[in-house]
């Protein structure tokens, strides 16, 4: 089976694009373009080590309700945006829980507070805990953890599966990933704006009754996922019982918010067909 709608991406206003879908056994329903190439994921990269401190709590090395990050704080509210710590510095705006401020400066401090528990690099750790055993050999997770991965949409399909049927995990910590961390929250979805609530679980985004948003109208509520602002985003619908990945090297704007929910109905529609 190959999926029709995937061809969609050759009508974005990008240079490079490439996308699949893949089941939670692994099945790849379908994929177009340069499934190889090598893009910056931009905030993709958050799943991914979202994931690698996952395994790191499994491992006993951190526990999610541990202190880190600013006074009050917890892995689990770095996790899941409600630190207080602002978007892109290391500034308290909020007290721990009480909004939902999307943080690059909090993956950092989760970063940075795995490597000291586990006593390695947290791109190296996220390597032999994720990575490697994933056999994705095209992805790197150096710098930042926020936003500085690079990967192909090849690896992120074993990623996409693995999610949706874990072997590195328990799958009750990824039931939890899904889950709403903090119910309730409101705060900002960039590229959004504000959302009442605001809803995320532990690294993924929820979709629930977002609106507007960059999955689709028929998308499930069960949704989750991340986009990056360097035009790419991953969603898994446990409903329809996939995922999907599409990577482009277009800064993401005007021209995402417009294609990527048409795209995103049209795989579904296919899918359900």
């Amino acid at each position: 089976m190959s999926l029709q709608s995937l061809a969609l991406i050759e009508n974005w206003p990008v240079p490079t694009a490439a996308a699949a879908v893949v089941r939670a056994d692994g099945t790849v329903l379908g994929t177009h373009g340069p499934v190889t190439h090598r893009f910056p994921l931009a905030s993709v990269t958050k799943p991914l080590a979202a994931y690698a401190a996952l395994v790191a709590y499994e491992e006993g090395a951190i526990e999610l309700d541990e202190p880190a990050g600013p006074s009050g704080s917890t892995v689990r509210h770095l996790l899941a945006h409600t630190s207080g710590l602002a978007f892109d510095e290391h500034r308290v705006t909020s007290a721990p829980g009480e909004r939902r401020l999307y943080s690059n400066a909090g993956f950092e401090v989760l970063g940075d507070h795995v490597a000291k528990a586990t006593d390695i690099p947290f791109g190296e750790y996220a390597r032999q805990a994720v990575l490697e055993p994933l056999g994705m050999a095209s992805t790197t997770l150096d710098g930042s953890p926020a936003k500085d991965g690079v990967s192909t949409v090849d690896d992120l399909v074993r990623f996409a599966a693995e999610v949706q049927a874990p072997r590195l995990l328990d799958p009750r910590t990824v039931a939890a990933v899904m889950t709403v961390q903090y119910p309730g929250t409101k705060g900002v979805l960039p590229g959004y704006g504000h959302q009442n609530p605001n809803d995320w679980g532990l690294g993924f985004e929820i979709r629930d009754s977002k609106s507007p948003h960059w999955t689709g109208s028929s998308s499930s509520p069960r949704t989750f996922g991340h986009f990056g602002q360097s035009g790419t985003f991953l969603w898994i619908d446990p409903v329809a019982g996939a995922a999907c990945v599409a990577l482009t090297n277009r800064a993401f704007g005007a021209w995402a918010v417009e294609a990527w929910p048409v795209f995103t109905d049209a795989v579904l529609a296919e899918l359900r067909g």
